[in-house]
């Protein structure tokens, strides 16, 4: 489903990329992992759009999207909730999961994405009129996720979703990620600084460091390797 092929990225003269390669099949759950400053971020900003590559080629669907606005990206299904969540503060719930549909020209389609976010996600519709930032961190990561639902997405990047949530919210939302993709068919890329938690629930996982990928394969396999677990899981 997405394809990408030595994928290389700067910052002016400083490389943030250097050259990775990733694939992912319809259907799975695949985590990006490692230390901060390691190129997650970016790695999900150039897919998005966000960033221009330096060389490399990013395919989805089949489509390449080296020149495919942001905009468009979202369109083909490719939807992305960022690292902070950067939700709309000074706007309602209700009008934060508008603006995540705003592509979407069918009312039929936009209600029924609204009821499946209510369904994953009911304390958002128990807070429909109620201004976005003044919601917990929790119910922010929620609302980003829920926005990034309206817009019908086949495929969904997660930033760092456990960054600022209390820890009692931290499995809620990771098993709300396992039944979207589950229940829904969504394929998610998923990147996120607590390791043990994302190899828990993804398939396959890529390690990258200073830019590069240094490990690769099932979840499962790379959670039991030494080294892994000595550099991010604590063990």
């Amino acid at each position: 489903m997405l394809k990408v092929t030595d994928l290389s990225v700067s910052y002016g003269a400083i490389s943030a990329l250097g050259g990775i390669s990733i694939t992912i099949a319809a259907g799975e759950i695949v985590t990006l992992i490692g230390g901060n400053g390691a190129g997650k971020t970016t790695t999900l900003r150039t897919i998005s759009g966000l960033l221009r590559p330096k060389a490399g080629r990013i395919e989805f669907l089949g489509e390449d999207l080296a020149r495919v606005p942001a905009h468009q990206i979202v369109a083909r299904g490719l939807c992305h909730v960022p690292e902070g969540r950067m939700i709309f503060a000074n706007l309602t719930v209700d009008e934060n999961l508008a603006m995540g549909a705003y592509l979407l020209s069918d009312a039929a389609a936009v209600a029924r994405n609204r009821e499946y976010v209510f369904s994953v996600f009911p304390r958002l519709q128990e807070r429909l009129k109620q201004m976005a930032g003044t919601l917990s961190g929790g119910e922010q990561q929620m609302l980003a996720i829920g926005r990034a639902l309206m817009g019908s997405p086949k495929f969904l990047m997660l930033d760092e979703p456990s960054l600022g949530i209390a820890p009692r919210l931290i499995t809620t939302i990771f098993e709300k990620i396992v039944e979207i993709n589950r229940d829904h068919g969504i394929t998610i890329l998923l990147v996120e600084q607590n390791a043990n938690l994302a190899l828990e629930v993804s398939r396959r996982a890529y390690v990258l460091e200073t830019g590069r990928i240094v490990m690769e394969g099932e979840s499962k396999v790379l959670r039991a390797d030494p080294q892994l677990k000595a550099t991010y899981l604590g063990g």
